[in-house]
């Protein structure tokens, strides 16, 4: 299951490291994940279809866009079906 949760920022107003689950997306590469976990000082995502895994650094990391969030949305839900 993917949640649709965002990162937030620390106390200084920088942004923390997202949950698992979240998904987020690289800025490196426009690239949408699901944030699995984090090794090391990078967040590990994965395509919200499934796929290997690739590390990004946190400052690297954003939240979607409406039309980003609702593609991953539609990716996994035609995965689901077949699609």
């Amino acid at each position: 299951m993917v949640t649709m949760t965002v990162p937030t920022p620390d106390a200084d107003g920088h942004t923390a490291s997202p949950d698992a689950g979240a998904l987020v997306v690289d800025r490196r590469n426009g690239k949408v994940g699901v944030v699995m976990g984090h090794v090391g000082p990078y967040v590990q995502l994965r395509p919200p279809r499934g796929g290997r895994e690739w590390d990004v650094p946190p400052e690297d990391v954003r939240m979607p866009t409406p039309t980003e969030e609702l593609s991953a949305k539609v990716a996994v839900a035609n995965r689901r079906w077949g699609r």
